[in-house]
């Protein structure tokens, strides 16, 4: 469905144009919205014609606890002129992953890594976020094997990747995900695509489950050691 709108262009002049929506979520409080247009009129820059940004919309929030303005950017549909996609809104705010106590422990670089990279792809640089996951997966990796084994740590911050996860890591489950996710995260990097049919949300699906299998193991370790065999074994003896 599309919406006809008033747009002015560079002289002046009025032009009636159609988008195919409105945004609805908030670039700024992230919530889903119905926006309030601010304006009777858009903005059409046709020396812009190619950009994403060559018509411009100024909206507002309606939610009472935010009601900021932000700007929504459309680019043509295809040569007509008169016919315009949503493209991306501004400013944005950041979003921030909280990431569990456990993989804070792991590592905090990771986090910080992720959340950077989380922002770039919020901001649309969609050519760059995915090599920052990357980046986050290896110190997610490399910081959990120095954790479980600090004498090796120049061992391991020295090695590639690849060989970090096929010769160092013990839990299969771990192993064999953190390895399908150092795949597609190698793709973000080179010239050329190994894995054509995936892409940046199934990396992240694949540090998701990395951070699964870890949490996993650490709440298991953690109710082995709470609830260790020998208190059993002589609690049974003594009864009989």
């Amino acid at each position: 469905m599309s919406t006809s709108i008033h747009a002015i262009n560079k002289e002046g002049r009025i032009e009636v144009v159609s988008i195919n929506d409105y945004p609805d979520q908030c670039p700024i409080c992230h919530n889903f919205i119905t926006p309030v247009v601010q304006y009777s009129q858009a903005y059409y820059n046709k020396l812009n014609w190619t950009e994403n940004d060559c018509l411009q919309i100024p909206l507002r929030c309606p939610r009472v606890n935010c009601q900021k303005l932000f700007i929504a950017n459309y680019k043509p549909y295809s040569s007509t002129a008169d016919s315009f996609l949503l493209k991306s809104c501004q400013p944005i705010t950041e979003t921030k992953r909280e990431f569990s106590d456990v993989i804070e422990d792991i590592s905090k670089n990771f986090c910080e890594i992720y959340n950077q990279s989380l922002a770039a792809e919020e901001n649309n640089l969609l050519e760059i976020c995915g090599v920052g996951y990357r980046k986050s997966l290896e110190f997610l990796i490399k910081d959990y094997l120095i954790k479980l084994d600090t004498t090796k740590e120049e061992e391991i911050k020295g090695k590639f990747l690849g060989k970090c996860i096929s010769e160092n890591i013990e839990n299969e489950n771990i192993k064999n995900v953190a390895k399908r996710a150092t795949w597609l995260g190698n793709d973000e990097t080179h010239y050329l695509r190994k894995w054509e049919g995936k892409d940046l949300e199934d990396l992240k699906k694949l540090i998701d489950l990395v951070l699964h299998w870890m949490e996993m193991e650490a709440l298991t370790e953690e109710v082995i050691k709470d609830m260790p065999e020998e208190i059993k074994t002589t609690s049974s003896t003594e009864t009989h």
